[in-house]
């Protein structure tokens, strides 16, 4: 955020629970301090998950002055919902055993932490500019798409640009790694931005 000189935050929109895609929840503080309370978007699930882990965001009585504040909002039955002027596109897809939701704003789609995904919500994902999508690493894995499993996705859903993300050490180097994949198909990395 510091390096793209972000100067708003219309929203956050929460795939799931787990710590790696939600423990920067306290460094939105210097969002609160110019804009207020910040509308936070997830399942109910993950809402709650939350509410447990960061207390002290979510308090009500005798709460810190200084911590991060939200507002929630219930992504309810998997339904499209609205940030500002664009319309975002729950997209449900299983990490292992566990539903997560991956999102479509226009033209552009961003999946992590996939494993499986049903074939109508595949056709949420039809005509993309862009696809953000998992690749753990070459070697199977139970709840990530390995490497193959994601250039397949890739190929079935053919959007015109693709770029991998939740890459594991493992995986090898970048410009090594980056040499196999189709001209399509770019390893994401720190700081990259995408222009639509």
């Amino acid at each position: 955020m510091l390096a793209s000189d972000c100067q708003k935050v219309d929203g956050i929109i929460f795939t799931h629970e787990h710590a790696d895609h939600t423990a920067g929840l306290d460094d939105i503080r210097p969002f609160n301090y110019k804009q207020g309370e910040m509308p936070i978007y997830a399942h109910k699930r993950v809402l709650e998950d939350m509410q447990s882990r960061f207390g002290y965001v979510f308090e009500t009585v005798n709460k810190y002055p200084g911590a991060p504040s939200v507002k929630t909002i219930e992504i309810v039955n998997n339904e499209p919902f609205s940030i500002g002027n664009k319309l975002v596109i729950p997209v449900d897809v299983l990490h292992g055993n566990l539903q997560v939701f991956g999102y479509r704003i226009d033209d552009f789609a961003y999946l992590t932490d996939v494993k499986t995904i049903e074939d109508v919500e595949i056709e949420k994902l039809k005509n993309l500019k862009v696809l953000v999508v998992n690749a753990l690493r070459e070697e199977h894995h139970f709840s990530h798409f390995n490497l193959q499993e994601a250039l397949d996705f890739i190929a079935l859903v053919k959007p015109e640009k693709a770029y991998l993300t939740h890459i594991s050490h493992i995986l090898g180097f970048h410009e090594e790694v980056q040499k196999r994949l189709p001209e399509n198909v770019f390893l994401a990395y720190d700081n990259l931005e995408i222009t639509l």
